[in-house]
């Protein structure tokens, strides 16, 4: 793990969205005010945290397969097998992932993350997307920024509301990245299941959990300035490169993967 982290205490009083996503996927390592609010989601977008774990799949597999071998992932939740680097070194072995997230109970599982191949590396920083900065500064530790690097968004920006300027924070963080590096992302939409709306926004609100779910042109717009893979940003569902398509089903997911082109801006 990255020297000099901080390392604070899990507060089990509050429900934290890893942990709730932990349960949705059939994790253990969540708490009881975690369990109430997933048990008040629907299937449906229970469904949706499945399905987002099975886009991340195809795409960090293709992303790899492009010869993208350092992978940085934020808001990378408690290990669920496969993690993102097993996929990674998979395709490519001596891949370089880190990781990345808020929430101190994935810092105890640091562990299960930072075991990877004999080739590769892995490692773990405890940081909020919120801070960019803060997190490349620790991934620059890790990756080497002179070369192509994946960045991962994953089921996050929507647990950043407007005011916190998610756009900005991205951007920052694209900006980063040097040409020829890729966007994976994801982001919870009410698009395609206007009625589940109010269960999934009741259940986390009364939770505590902040949220800004967000339409197709609000997502679209975390992509300005890169060259979206086709087939675009779709529904979780639809995206897949190289592989059978996946069956299709509605989904709260929209996902997409960009390419970063042209010379790195400089913050």
């Amino acid at each position: 793990m990255t020297a000099g982290m901080p390392k604070p205490q899990v507060d089990t009083s509050k429900p934290h969205p890893a942990r709730v996503y932990d349960f949705m996927l059939g994790g253990k390592d969540h708490y009881r005010v975690d369990v109430e609010v997933g048990e008040q989601l629907p299937p449906i977008a229970v469904r949706g945290a499945q399905l987002n774990r099975d886009f991340m799949h195809r795409a960090v597999r293709w992303v790899a397969g492009q010869g993208i071998d350092q992978f940085l992932d934020i808001g990378a939740g408690i290990p669920t097998e496969p993690n993102l680097h097993q996929v990674a070194q998979e395709i490519q072995p001596h891949a370089k992932v880190a990781y990345t997230d808020n929430d101190p109970i994935v810092l105890r599982h640091a562990e299960a993350l930072l075991v990877g191949t004999g080739q590769g590396a892995t490692d773990y920083i405890q940081a909020d997307v919120r801070e960019p900065g803060q997190i490349l500064q620790y991934a620059a530790e890790v990756l080497d920024f002179e070369r192509p690097i994946a960045l991962s968004l994953l089921a996050v920006m929507h647990f950043v509301t407007d005011e916190e300027d998610p756009y900005g924070i991205t951007r920052a963080l694209v900006d980063a990245l040097p040409p020829g590096s890729y966007l994976i992302f994801s982001h919870a939409t009410w698009d395609m299941l206007p009625e589940v709306r109010e269960s999934v926004e009741g259940a986390y609100n009364g939770g505590g959990i902040k949220n800004r779910v967000r339409t197709h042109p609000e997502i679209e717009r975390f992509f300005t300035g890169l060259d979206l893979v086709p087939p675009g940003l779709v529904n979780a569902t639809e995206w897949y490169r190289d592989t059978p398509a996946p069956t299709r089903e509605a989904t709260t997911m929209y996902a997409g993967v960009a390419r970063v082109h042209g010379a790195r801006r400089r913050r």
